[in-house]
């Protein structure tokens, strides 16, 4: 079981670079698989980046841009949001889940636990 508080998110110009950060609590920070998905205003929720086994994996939309990278010793995931655009504004949402379940790593159903979101706005 896991707590995750995410933190980072702001106002920026296009183009410009954010680093978001999602701290658990636990220690069981390491056998988990971890995800960061994004919602705008109206529409669904959206996968963004995963972590699982020292894999990454990103949507295409944010492929080149994006990194999602660990610290265990901190038990802390990050998000490196580079060149954002204003399409990338949204509420972004750090996840966690076992690392041995099964499903698919892009799907908000297959995680079991939520942070409570952090604002990204991109500014044109």
């Amino acid at each position: 079981q896991v707590q995750l508080v995410e933190s980072g998110g702001g106002l920026v110009q296009a183009g410009g670079s954010l680093r978001l950060s999602c701290v658990a609590s636990g220690r069981t920070f390491s056998r988990y698989d971890m995800g960061w998905f994004r919602q705008a205003p109206g529409k669904e929720r959206e996968f963004v980046a995963a972590w699982t086994s020292g894999n990454t994996y990103y949507a295409d939309s944010v492929k080149g841009r994006f990194t999602i990278s660990r610290d265990n010793a901190k038990n802390t995931v990050y998000l490196q949001m580079n060149s954002l655009k204003p399409e990338d504004t949204a509420v972004y949402y750090c996840a966690a889940r076992p690392t041995l379940m099964y499903g698919s790593l892009w799907s908000p159903s297959n995680y079991d636990y939520w942070g409570q979101g952090t604002q990204v706005t991109v500014s044109s």
